[in-house]
Order: structure tokens, then C-alpha cells, then sequence
């Protein structure tokens, strides 16, 4: 089974049901929608479908937060290098004179000579001057301003502004339709994230905390103690700090990340060119192949599966490369040129039982890991440590289940079986119903995680392995 997961962001082209089961067919793992397009009724109407066609691919709403954007445009202006742009703050407009904005108070607090950046730096302005609620640029190259893109000011923090009321809008909209993850951008602290799950009211969504601007990175560690995973916005990312030390950003929170045994998700242009052209530029293949390599649980596709005119092949390119990234990277590890270990010595059990998981599954011949989880840790710190062998996360929460499809190398199965507290008889019925599916077969040997006997604090406490056809023997298994 493939390890690292795709993300598909669903647009235009792929709003329909032969298309995503052509995305599913060829790899997608997760289905991205991007709040700042289209509204709630699309939004729903793409849940639902995704829901009856694909039912086992989460779903990761991405909500716009504070990010700066130009609205709708019936007329979107192109330029060329020298030329005037204005945007506004002013209602009303449509684009052929004036591009509105989405942050009321931008013109109170830009000044002449600043820089605005657009369509993750792909458009570079300075602002010549400000007339009421008018910023007037000047372009530093051609080009076209588009609907909904983002508008980043370096000289502006938007740090401490708290949750936007579009942002509580979208979480109430992702609870009602069952939402698997929602993306929250520009986080700067733990507090920010905590505040976003005090509006989850729960366990669902799982929030995915984009790191895009400094102060992300300056409050790293305490933002991925706090969400369930993390996205890396190179976009934003690279015109928020700079774009020389992007490589380095990205190792940095994959590493930290990991650490954590939290799935990272890389975004942004991972195969850019493929929205027009048929293949990818060498540079691309590059590009997975780090991300790969360097930890990422999942590698992210906007553009090119929601408007490109090569959105299946995207994926499949993706998924090829992305194998033989992972098939390398086993490689490594087998023969010892590489480990992923913790710094640290153990000073828990659950981390203790990570070193154990992964040192039983390079001793010995184990063709699969099952762990038995209700929210996912197991499952989730299994994945951390990229075993070679496929992680069957099995829950008895349908939505748990489905999550598990983030995590490196995983696949969610849902059982309608109760989790015992007093005994561990559940595991071994979990094992049967595996079975009785055909997800395990006879000659299986299998490494089986799971809680005993859990109690506040308890977590990943049992290490089990088993024959498969062992157990089908000793306890009269019947399909």
C-alpha cells in the first residue's frame, strides 16, 4: 500500500462524480474544498456528493481566516510592468476600475512606498499612494489579478486578531455537514487553535493549523502540542518571511512535526505546471520527492485537481513519485543509513511502545499493523515512526475511521463493536471482523497495538503479535 497521502482540493472540474472517482481511483487519499471559494450551498452540495461517492475519503474544509483577499471580480485587470492598479475598500466595484478588497481597514494601514504581494508573490506591487479608501500600485511586472486571491502586506501583522465571524460561520457549517478536518490559516499560538476547537464544541473536526507566517514559526511547538495536524502553506509562508529560507522552514516543522507524531500536509504548487501542461518539470519531481523523504504524511494539490486541465494525471504522477520516494526511503531504513527516532529517551509508556512497534516490525517478518484506537492515537504514533508494513486503524467511531486516511501509510476501518473497559476481548473480535473482510489474510503475521484496561492518562499500553492462521485455528474462525 502507498504511504503518503494526497490531497485533492475539489473545484470546477472536479465536481462531478466520474471525476472524483477518477481522483479516488488514482490516489487521492483526502478531499480539500477551499472556503474562500464559492459559497455555503456549493460547498454543501460538494460534501454530500463526495459523501455518496467516495463515503471513506475524509473531507478538509479549509476556512479563509484572516487571510486578505480580492473579492469576486466581474472584470479581472491585467497589466503590464509600470502600470497603475487600485485597490479599494469600498464596496461596490466590480474590478475594471477599482479591485476590492475583503479587509475593510487596508487602506488605514498601508503607506507609500510599501509592498503588496498577491497570488502567493506571484504579483509584486509597491503602493504609490493612498487616497481615502484607495490604495494606488504600482506593478513591478505583468500580469493578472484574479478573483479570490490572496493579498499579503509583509509590513502588516495580523497577529492577536482572534477569530473572524466568516471563521465561526464555516466551523458551525463543517459541524452540520460532518466535516472529517477543518484547515485554519495564519495560526500564531496555541491559543488561537484552542479557540477554534472551543467552537468545534468536540472532537470533530480535527483541525489541521497552517503554518504561513512568522509567527507560526516562532510559536511552533506549542501550536503542534495543540492541533491534531498541520498543513505547510509555502505560499503564504514564502512572501510572509522569505523565500530563500523556505526549505528550511518546511524541514524545520516537518521535524518538529514528527516529533510530535502529528501528520503534516505539504501545500502549495507541489505540481504547478500540471494545470496547464501534461507533465511535470524536473523541479516538481524534485519537490515530492524531498517532501517525501523529509516526513510529510501527505503532499497537497490546489489548483491542479480543482481547475487544471490534467487533474487525474496530477495524482497519478504524484502517486508515482511519491512511491518511489517512499520505496528509497525503506530502503534506507532497512539497512541502517537512516532511523526515525525520537532525540529524547523515552518517559512514557506510549513512547516506549512507539520504540517497541518499530523495532518489531524491522526484526521481524510483519506484513501488517493493526491498531486498535477509538480516536486514532495509536494509529496516528504508529504512523510517526513510517514502518514499511500497511497501519489498519480499526474504531468504532465512523468518523475516526475515516480520519485515519491523513496518517502515513493508514487506512481506517470502521467495526460496529463495543471497546471494553474491563477486558480486551474487543481486540480479538476486531482481528475476526479484519478477517471475515479479507482486509487480513491466513498467512499474515501481524503487529497489533490497542489500550488495555484504559483509565485517565492510559494510552497505547498492548503489543501483541499474532499468525493470523494461528488464531484462525485456536479460536474456530468461520467465514
Amino acid at each position: 500500500m502507498s504511504a503518503t497521502r494526497i490531497v485533492c482540493t475539489i473545484g470546477p472540474v472536479t465536481n462531478n462524480e466520474s471525476a472524483l472517482r477518477d481522483l479516488a481511483a488514482a490516489g487521492m487519499s483526502v478531499a480539500r474544498l477551499n472556503g474562500s471559494h464559492g459559497d455555503l450551498d456549493w460547498h454543501a452540495a460538494v460534501i454530500a456528493l463526495l459523501r455518496e461517492v467516495v463515503p471513506e475519503v475524509p473531507v478538509l474544509l479549509d476556512i479563509p481566516g484572516r487571510k486578505i483577499r480580492t473579492t469576486d471580480l466581474a472584470h479581472e485587470p491585467e497589466f503590464a510592468r509600470g502600470d497603475t492598479v487600485i485597490l479599494t475598500t469600498e464596496e461596490g466595484h466590480d474590478g475594471s476600475k477599482k479591485v476590492p478588497v475583503n479587509r475593510a481597514s487596508l487602506h488605514e494601514e498601508v503607506n507609500a512606498g510599501d509592498v503588496i504581494l498577491a497570488d502567493d508573490g506571484t504579483l509584486k506591487f509597491s503602493v504609490e499612494k493612498v487616497l481615502g479608501q484607495d490604495i494606488h500600485l504600482q506593478a513591478e511586472g505583468p500580469g493578472i489579478l484574479k478573483s479570490r486571491k490572496g493579498i499579503n502586506v509583509p509590513s502588516l501583522s495580523l497577529a492577536g486578531e482572534g477569530v473572524t465571524q466568516r471563521d465561526r460561520d464555516m466551523v458551525a457549517f463543517a459541524r452540520e455537514h460532518g466535516v472529517d478536518y477543518i484547515g485554519i490559516s495564519f495560526v500564531d499560538s496555541a491559543e488561537h487553535v484552542n479557540a477554534v476547537r472551543e467552537l468545534c464544541g468536540g472532537n470533530w473536526p480535527r483541525i489541521v493549523s497552517k503554518v504561513e507566517n512568522q509567527g507560526g514559526l516562532d510559536n511552533l511547538e506549542e501550536i503542534v502540542e495543540a492541533t491534531d495536524a498541520v498543513m505547510i502553506d509555502r505560499g503564504d509562508l514564502s512572501v510572509e518571511t522569505n523565500l530563500e529560507n523556505l526549505a528550511l522552514f518546511q524541514k524545520h516543522i516537518l521535524d518538529v512535526s514528527r516529533a510530535h507524531g502529528k501528520p503534516v500536509i505539504v501545500a502549495t504548487e507541489m505540481l504547478h505546471t500540471m494545470i496547464e501542461n501534461s507533465f511535470p518539470t524536473k523541479a516538481e519531481v524534485s519537490d515530492i520527492t524531498n517532501a517525501v523523504l523529509d516526513g510529510c504524511s501527505a503532499a497537497m494539490l490546489s489548483g491542479e485537481t480543482a481547475v487544471g486541465a490534467h487533474a487525474t494525471e496530477s495524482v497519478a504522477v504524484m502517486r508515482r513519485v511519491a512511491d518511489a520516494a517512499e520505496a528509497d526511503l525503506q530502503a534506507r531504513l532497512d539497512d541502517g543509513r537512516e532511523a526515525v527516532r525520537r532525540s529524547d529517551r523515552p518517559t512514557s509508556v506510549p513512547q516506549a511502545m512507539e520504540d517497541a512497534v518499530a523495532l518489531i516490525c524491522r526484526s521481524l517478518p510483519i506484513t501488517k499493523i493493526v491498531a486498535v484506537t477509538i480516536s486514532g492515537y495509536a494509529a496516528r504514533m504508529t504512523a510517526a515512526r513510517r514502518p514499511s508494513q500497511p497501519i489498519i486503524g480499526v474504531s468504532n467511531d465512523a468518523m475516526a475511521a475515516r480520519s485515519f486516511n491523513l496518517f502515513w501509510g493508514a487506512e481506517g476501518v470502521h467495526v460496529e463493536i463495543p471497546f471494553s473497559k474491563t477486558s480486551t476481548d474487543h481486540v480479538v473480535k476486531c482481528l475476526e471482523e479484519l478477517w471475515r473482510r479479507g482486509i487480513l489474510d491466513d498467512d499474515d503475521l501481524i503487529l497489533v497495538t490497542a489500550l488495555g484496561y484504559p483509565r485517565s492518562g492510559n494510552r497505547m499500553n498492548l503489543l501483541q503479535t499474532h499468525a493470523v492462521c494461528d488464531l484462525v485455528e485456536s479460536l474456530s474462525w468461520k467465514k
